[in-house]
């Protein structure tokens, strides 16, 4: 570790740098010299050429201008037509984030109002697009970050010294080996523990929100310590792979969370319904707020194809999965050369009404972990358009006689899709002026769709630069913001759609509108996302017609007349898909692990990618570690 600091600073004037330090794999100088700043005669890139390691100069926090009269600089410079919303000052690090509705205005031709900016203020601006919609969480999230911004720079120099430290454990032979801790032969609590002669890692901690009885990961097992672990990976926000992440820190862990920045607030926010849900229900939460706050402090966000060190011996990079906003496939590049692993969490191969499909090009491959949610023979799911017909033609019955329909959805991913959907069929005049009322954190997710274009996919990012075509901004959407609002959409004889979580009908919002429309045989019920075993959502499409509903102490009997209906789309891959993807990868692997997918599914895919394309596959049991090295 200072071994590489100092490579570096023999290579630059003494005086011109007054600090070094990391910010996690990156190395940042600070230097008091304004002039050093704005002109460094090309040093610091014949640095970069010659360690390979990612280097920043910005100027000492002493020399920026004070805040006041920066954020007055700024303005002067930034024309009133790219239209300022927000500017942030993160004064430990001399950076400036200025939030504009026109960007590009705001960076001006080839970036001239950067370079005006950084002369005149000695600041480092950064410019991102003013979100569409208001996010409560994502300026909660920024305030967390900005109100611990000197832990934060700490932090991120501890987590560099210890990529660049060196070994601290014994190396006594090149071996990797992954355990899994939750997520194998099941759909849920996904979480696998990764060890190398170096590294203790976690892809993925998640819970199983169908479950009472196995519902986290098996942290108990002898080879996880909390105490040596040096990272933590999110593929993306769903619970079953990242609501379990803030118990880590309730028991003690400090160390780094690596995911995309929409992840980070997706999650947040999910983990907080969690905590509210439990209380709502009389039950104690497995962690507070704050455990999610200390979370938010240790993560550290990385675009998609952004290559990062996380400890000696592991780089990773991710990967567009294709599955929902910022969700994320793992690539770890293990020793020097040594293996290279790709974990897919939950993955897309097929463009979805958001998103580009799952990415196949990488550059090294040995090992595939591949999910398997729908990787059985029958798991085949219809076009499109037949999906998109299915879903109008539902809707428009159900109006014809009055009712309600009741779409319980995932918080992220299924919901915004059926939102883009719905807007779709509105503006077509394939469906009259409805009213789409939405309850949940649908529309806090909705929001931060809104604050990450560049994560979406091409067409639907289009839309959102242009207010007018923008599909989250339809009339025809109406937030349901409270248990008073919930009541007066129950109470509204005019009929409309609902789109609630959870999409299980596991707690949420979903399940008192359930309790409220179920009896009406004009109402119906349409199920948008996968059904884990053990949930309300699966009882009912088995057939369960008796629904029982707790009162207090009493218990209510309800009998299920509302119309069942299923919508076969998904967020997962299919089997067809699943196929694809490992025939298109690019290295092929030579093992393939499959995961996430119920017990005869992850089977049935093992043994025909096996037949298919004569690969070694293996399906292991929760707590079964496999050396893959």
């Amino acid at each position: 570790m200072i071994e590489i600091l100092e490579e570096i600073l023999k290579d630059l004037p003494e005086d011109k740098i007054s600090d070094a330090c990391f910010e996690g794999a990156n190395i940042v100088l600070y230097t008091k010299d304004s002039k050093f700043f704005l002109n460094n005669e090309g040093m610091i890139k014949d640095i970069v050429n010659k360690i390979k390691k990612r280097i920043e100069l910005r100027p000492d926090p002493s020399i920026c201008h004070e805040i006041e009269k920066a954020e007055k600089e700024i303005k002067e410079i930034i024309s009133e037509e790219a239209q300022i919303d927000n500017i942030i000052f993160d004064p430990q690090r001399s950076i400036v984030i200025i939030e504009a509705e026109k960007p590009g205005l705001a960076i001006g031709k080839q970036g001239e109002n950067l370079r005006n900016i950084r002369e005149k203020t000695l600041w480092v601006p950064i410019i991102k697009r003013t979100p569409a919609l208001r996010s409560q969480l994502i300026e909660n999230i920024r305030a967390v970050l900005y109100n611990h911004s000197d832990y934060r720079r700490k932090f991120l120099n501890k987590v560099g010294e210890r990529i660049y430290q060196g070994w601290l454990r014994q190396k006594k032979e090149e071996w990797i080996r992954v355990t899994y801790l939750g997520g194998a032969r099941q759909v849920g609590r996904s979480c696998i523990f990764l060890q190398t002669p170096e590294s203790r890692v976690l892809l993925d901690c998640g819970i199983d929100v169908a479950s009472d009885e196995h519902a986290y990961p098996f942290l108990e097992a002898p080879e996880f310590n909390i105490n040596e672990l040096d990272a933590v990976i999110v593929s993306h926000s769903h619970l079953d792979h990242s609501g379990f992440v803030p118990y880590l820190f309730k028991f003690g862990y400090r160390g780094p969370v690596y995911c995309t920045a929409p992840t980070r607030d997706v999650m947040s926010l999910l983990q907080l319904d969690l905590v509210k849900i439990a209380r709502a229900e009389g039950k104690e939460p497995i962690f507070t707020s704050e455990e999610i706050k200390e979370m938010v402090k240790h993560t550290i966000t990385l675009d998609f194809e952004e290559v990062t060190d996380i400890t000696p011996d592991v780089r990773i990079t991710l990967y567009n999965a294709g599955h929902i906003l910022g969700s994320s496939m793992v690539h770890l590049h293990v020793g020097n050369g040594l293996h290279n692993i790709l974990y897919t969490g939950d993955m897309k191969f097929n463009k979805s009404i958001l998103l580009s499909p799952a990415s196949t090009l990488f550059p090294r491959l040995e090992t595939l972990m591949l999910e398997s949610t729908y990787g059985g023979k029958e798991n085949t799911l219809p076009p499109k358009h037949e999906t998109h017909e299915y879903l109008k033609s539902i809707i428009i019955e159900t109006l014809k006689r009055k009712g309600k329909v009741l779409m319980p959805v995932l918080g992220s991913g299924r919901a915004q899709d059926i939102i883009v959907l719905l807007e779709e069929l509105y503006r077509t005049k394939q469906i009259n002026n409805v009213s789409v009322y939405i309850d949940g954190m649908v529309w806090d997710i909705t929001a931060i769709h809104t604050a990450y274009p560049e994560f979406l996919n091409s067409s639907i990012r289009k839309q959102i630069f242009h207010k007018d075509n923008n599909p989250f901004l339809s009339p025809i959407f109406k937030r349901v913001g409270s248990a008073k609002e919930r009541k007066q959409v129950l109470e509204e004889t005019e009929p409309c759609v609902i789109l609630a979580t959870s999409g299980m009908l596991v707690g949420g919002p979903s399940v008192e509108y359930l309790r409220a429309l179920g009896d009406n045989k004009n109402n119906s019920l349409l199920f948008t996302c996968y059904q884990g075993e053990g949930s309300l959502g699966r009882r009912i499409q088995r057939g369960e017609r008796e629904i029982i509903f707790k009162n207090g102490q009493k218990q209510e009997i309800l009998e299920l007349k509302i119309e069942v209906h299923k919508l076969e789309m998904s967020d997962h891959s299919d089997r067809r898909e699943l196929i694809n993807f490992v025939n298109r990868l690019q290295p092929r692997p030579k093992k393939v692990i499959i995961n996430h997918g119920e017990n005869s599914r992850c089977l049935d895919l093992a043994s025909s990618l096996h037949k298919m394309i004569r690969v070694e596959t293996q399906c292991p049991r929760n707590l079964d570690s496999i050396r893959i090295k």
